[in-house]
């Protein structure tokens, strides 16, 4: 039959069907069931001009329709990842057919690692890896059930399946607030570069990405209290769909006399990034990294030596995230109102927006000062526990 083409052994059709030219392949080596195989798509394409019957799409088909109505999402690179990832299991089957059943071999290739397209060797992935690649499935399944029509207007699929998710043993790592002495201890351990990223990221509440990859035309003067802000803009994804602005809104960092003092100690180092310390002069791609679990294994050391005891866990294994959470504490501790922290952290709130009077500035960078290292007098928050019944 016209349309059957072989390579590598295998038999592909590629024909033009109603104007639109279908390249695939048949899957087998025999031409006997490459033309059955044809024969029943050109069927199938009859069926569905005359009839109306739904036009089947693949999983590849709208993987790939993801991709490129998303482009730009910041994300889109990691997400990209993860359905390349999912292709060699699921690429060829309709998406009526994407179920806990066909998506089995794909969890067992990710706990157990294996080989890659690329040659690569995969390593075994945690649960809640797999659960970011299946949630990407469910995410576009749903696409496929309500918004994604085929050429009768109907839907590509009409139930989404229930996607089950692994099961992730134990809770994520609690934040860890540091203590003053602790902050002393790590900062005089960590190398200059990587102190003053931590000094700012103790003093603003800042996320690691937004520290990492902070802007110089982010910065915003104020001239009426002779200082400035940096507005983190909302399209700015960071390392991860998990860093970078949450809840795609503009994030304003109002820095107090600390925070400042290290941003004009930065001026003239660079003419774009404000911490120009990756490769090349460029941004640097995370702050947890060998010098950050370095310095936190040196610090624990000091802790033990100074005070006699071990270090807090939290303390041997402290993220740079949780620099972010002693910010909050800290203001939580210096009884700053739940509306001014939300301000000053980033978080959601309806009361938060970019919008700010000099007076307002100037109120939230006095509570923000509530807990420079100058105040060593600030209160520090107490975490109680009950004991289980």
């Amino acid at each position: 039959m016209s349309g059957l083409t072989q390579r590598d052994g295998i038999w592909h059709i590629n024909k033009v069907i109603d104007g639109e030219r279908i390249y695939k392949s048949t899957g087998t080596g025999s031409l006997e069931e490459a033309e059955q195989i044809l024969i029943h798509l050109l069927d199938q394409r009859r069926q569905q001009k005359l009839f109306g019957v739904r036009q089947v799409k693949t999983w590849r088909d709208a993987a790939t329709r993801y991709l490129l109505e998303n482009q730009d999402m910041p994300s889109i690179g990691l997400t990209a990842t993860y359905l390349e990832q999912l292709d060699p299991f699921i690429g060829e089957l309709p998406v009526t057919h994407i179920d806990d059943d066909a998506l089995e071999p794909f969890r067992q290739w990710m706990r157990e690692g294996g080989k890659m397209a690329s040659g690569k060797t995969k390593k075994p992935s945690s649960p809640r890896t797999i659960n970011i690649a299946l949630q990407r499935v469910v995410r576009i399944l749903h696409l496929c059930a309500r918004t994604w029509r085929d050429n009768n207007k109907r839907p590509w699929i009409d139930v989404v399946p229930a996607i089950t998710m692994e099961t992730e043993r134990g809770r994520s790592r609690e934040p860890y607030p540091m203590d003053w002495d602790e902050q002393r201890l790590l900062f005089a351990e960590l190398p200059d570069y990587l102190e003053r990223m931590a000094l700012f990221n103790v003093n603003s509440g800042a996320r690691e990405q937004e520290v990492c990859k902070l802007r110089w035309d982010w910065e915003v003067k104020v001239p009426e209290l002779q200082t400035s802000v940096f507005i983190v803009p909302p399209e700015f994804g960071g390392r991860t769909e998990q860093s970078g602005v949450k809840n795609r809104e503009y994030r304003v960092l109002v820095l107090n006399d600390v925070a400042r003092g290290v941003i004009d100690g930065q001026r003239g180092l660079d003419d774009e990034w404000v911490f120009p310390y990756g490769d090349e002069g460029g941004p640097m791609h995370r702050m947890n990294a060998t010098a950050w679990r370095s310095a936190r294994n040196r610090a624990a050391e000091a802790w033990q030596a100074e005070f006699g005891k071990p270090a807090r866990q939290g303390f041997k294994k402290l993220r740079v995230h949780d620099l972010k959470h002693t910010f909050g504490r800290r203001l939580r501790a210096a009884g700053v109102p739940k509306e001014d922290r939300q301000a000053l952290l980033g978080h959601k709130s309806d009361s938060v927006t970019t919008h700010y009077s000099a007076a307002e500035l100037d109120g939230l960078i006095a509570q923000a000062n509530k807990v420079s290292t100058a105040n060593r007098t600030t209160p520090t928050l107490t975490i109680l526990r009950t004991a289980a019944a």
